[in-house]
């Protein structure tokens, strides 16, 4: 971006510091205009013919973009897969904690892996450790819908929720 002497084409389209336009004029008359008003010429749209040029404070311009670009990366938020880790025989108590922090992760925007580990015998009743996931559904339907179904790989059965 190039500010007063940088800026070197001749005739300009100034805007002035109150946002009106003004008008085409030499770039010599808007260097002038902006220094007796004791701020800087600031080229805005270099590719438009003719360039657009702005009267504006350079240095409260940058800290804005700045400030701008700071307020956006603060706002994105990368998606992690939280895993939660469940067993067919879980007990009330964990299976209302595990699936709280499933609910956590969901709110924060998270998409979260369902993991029921079957132990054993266990692998031969898949369907509790199914129930099991169904019933974890069941409970954070409101916030989330599936994106994997469950399906069983080896001695593990994987379910993916998303946020709605």
């Amino acid at each position: 971006m190039r500010v007063n002497q940088q800026i070197r084409i001749s005739p300009v389209r100034l805007i002035g510091d109150d946002g009106e336009q003004v008008g085409v004029v030499p770039v010599e008359e808007a260097l002038r205009a902006a220094r007796e008003r004791g701020l800087d010429l600031v080229e805005v749209a270099p590719m438009a013919r003719p360039p657009v040029v702005k009267i504006m404070d350079y240095g409260k311009y940058r800290f804005e973009q700045a400030k701008a670009a700071r307020a956006a990366r603060k706002k994105q938020h990368v998606i992690q897969v939280k895993e939660v880790k469940y067993r067919p025989g879980i007990s009330e108590h964990d299976f209302a904690f595990k699936t709280r922090h499933a609910r956590t992760f969901l709110e924060e925007g998270n998409k979260v892996k369902l993991t029921m580990m079957f132990r054993g015998r266990q692998i031969t009743h898949p369907e509790l450790g199914q129930g099991v996931l169904n019933r974890v559904f069941e409970a954070v339907q409101d916030i989330a819908k599936v994106e994997t179904h469950a399906k069983l790989e080896g001695r593990n059965m994987t379910m993916v929720l998303a946020p709605k």
